[in-house]
């Protein structure tokens, strides 16, 4: 009888401090971001945004923990940690929310839950302009 596994990522992909990075990034591994990201990010797996973390652009993830700065929308199927010196602006999409003392965000906040189909969908190809 065979059977069919899925292999799971288990390396944790980081964008490290000083690196930006404009576009976009899907992955089914986990994320830590330290540098700065402009664009959109998925990922089947967890994100960490460390203290000198700055993504702008929209963030589909099973879960999230903020210690740096977010400025988009946000959808987090399970968990959305916000840690107390943590920044975010703009709409989130989550079944759970945590914030702590300190924590900065100003937005909407949908609790209803992310479903995991928005892991699957196609992020936009393209990156908005500042102008």
């Amino acid at each position: 009888m065979a059977k069919n596994f899925e292999m799971e990522n288990s390396a944790i992909n980081l964008i490290a401090n000083g690196t930006t990075i404009e576009g976009n990034i899907t992955s089914n591994g986990d994320i830590r971001v330290d540098g700065s990201l402009k664009g959109t990010m998925s990922t089947k797996g967890k994100v960490i945004v460390g203290g000198s973390g700055k993504i702008k652009g929209e963030v589909r993830c099973k879960n999230l923990e903020v210690e740096g700065s977010i400025d988009g929308k946000v959808f987090v199927v399970e968990l959305l940690s916000l840690r107390s010196r943590s920044k975010l602006t703009g709409e989130i999409t989550t079944n759970k929310l945590a914030i702590e003392p300190g924590a900065h965000f100003t937005g909407k906040c949908d609790m209803t839950g992310a479903p995991q189909s928005n892991l699957e969908k196609e992020p936009e190809q393209k990156v908005a302009e500042e102008k």
